[in-house]
């Protein structure tokens, strides 16, 4: 008699959400799983329906609150899960997290992980954050066991009430995909900028000058990333007379990030814009360093790709962020919202070609001893298994009973 193969089902909100798992799904199903994979229509879905030992599903959620379309998707959750039967779900971002996750409960599914990529209410204020709490709660409260990307994010879901202690782990450390250090790796020494033909041909292509260091932003142009902390702290550079260049790889995902943008244009040379790419791998290889000035995170997967290229780091002590660089060791960690110490932090490392050597030299090698993908892929496969043979019990009444409306 035939051994029953593992049902796994994994659920993101929006196809462009599944790079977050980039190549996770074809690992599983390399390892004997039967996986399922789910999120609204898209291009990235699309790619993994030929893709063996893989099945897709097509729910449309809106990233927003939206009741009726929220109903509708619940509805449609509930009948794939009915019918596929899985044995484990795994499902994350918010939107999907929840009706994902309210779904499964419903439908009794085993086993119910809530894979916590972030906190989209730690910058929000007021009505709207207590809007956002409920909902993630509810989320962790469908699920028996939940995995934080990093543990600082789950230090602050603890901190915040959403959920307890025990019941919410971070697996090695951090990281909710890891990195392809291949696909990532420097192809030339950075001593040697301007030797590799490609890399030429794009930085003429973007406008940028190989004398002059070059500052990186990589990641969808929100506020939240700290757009505007970074206008000023190139308005400071300036100020200094410290020359720099500016490269942003991503699309504007914010109503606010058009001003950002303006601002960031008005200090020093004139920034290069890509607009969002679907390889950022050749654009690292143009950088002397990256800057995230983010206001909140989980893991950010931009810094361990720019660690696989051998480029250090500038962030903040955001959550998820604080957990990406070592302080001084592969980059520096300035204090959130602060222009001032973002400034400083930039300019020491622009300044100082060898101090950016070592620490993009320290930078790829914890890379690759924490976060390639086979280590973090292993790490998630392990835990997903284990949690097949646990006896898990619900607290979704409790949730709802204490529910502060």
């Amino acid at each position: 008699m035939a051994l029953h193969k593992r049902k796994i089902l994994l659920g993101v909100t929006v196809d462009i959400s599944l790079g977050l798992m980039d190549g996770f799904p074809q690992y599983l199903s390399s390892r004997g799983w039967d996986v399922h994979v789910v999120s609204s229509p898209g291009p990235l879905l699309d790619e993994l329906d030929d893709k063996p030992g893989i099945t897709t599903h097509r729910i449309v959620m809106a990233r927003r609150p939206a009741p009726i379309a929220d109903l509708v998707a619940l509805g449609r959750w509930v009948l794939l899960l009915q019918r596929i039967r899985p044995d484990i779900t795994s499902v994350g971002t918010p939107k999907a997290g929840l009706l994902g996750g309210i779904a499964a409960w419903l439908t009794r599914v085993p086993t119910r992980i809530y894979l916590l990529r972030g906190l989209r209410l730690e910058t929000a204020e007021g009505i709207k954050f207590k809007m956002l709490m409920f909902p993630e709660k509810l989320a962790f409260a469908t699920a028996h066991k939940a995995l934080a990307v990093s543990q600082s994010l789950r230090a602050r879901a603890v901190g915040l009430g959403l959920v307890p202690s025990e019941k919410v782990i971070v697996l090695g450390a951090g990281s909710s995909n890891g990195v392809d250090l291949l696909h990532f790796k420097s192809i030339e020494p950075k001593t040697q900028r301007g030797c590799g033909a490609n890399r030429d041909s794009l930085a003429m292509t973007l406008g940028l000058d190989f004398n002059v260091p070059v500052i990186g932003f990589v990641g969808r142009l929100t506020v939240d990333k700290g757009l505007a902390q970074l206008a000023k702290a190139r308005d400071i550079l300036h100020s200094r007379g410290v020359d720099h260049q500016l490269l942003i790889v991503g699309g504007v995902d914010d109503s606010e990030a058009p001003a950002a943008l303006q601002a960031l244009e008005r200090s020093g040379r004139y920034p290069s814009l890509t607009g969002y790419v679907r390889d950022t791998a050749p654009y690292y290889r143009l950088m002397d360093l990256l800057c995230l000035p983010t206001r909140r995170e989980g893991f950010p997967n931009v810094v361990l790709e720019a660690s696989a290229t051998g480029v250090p780091t500038v962030t903040t002590d955001a959550t998820g962020a604080v957990d990406s660089v070592i302080d001084g060791e592969t980059g520096i960690i300035t204090q959130m919202d602060s222009a001032l110490e973002l400034a400083d932090a930039l300019a020491m490392l622009i300044e100082d070609p060898s101090l950016r050597k070592r620490m993009g030299e320290a930078a790829r090698q914890r890379a690759h001893d924490y976060f390639r993908q086979p280590l973090v892929w292993g790490l998630l496969e392990e835990f997903y298994a284990r949690s097949l043979l646990l006896e898990p019990a619900d607290d979704v009444e409790t949730t709802l009973r204490s529910a502060e409306y």
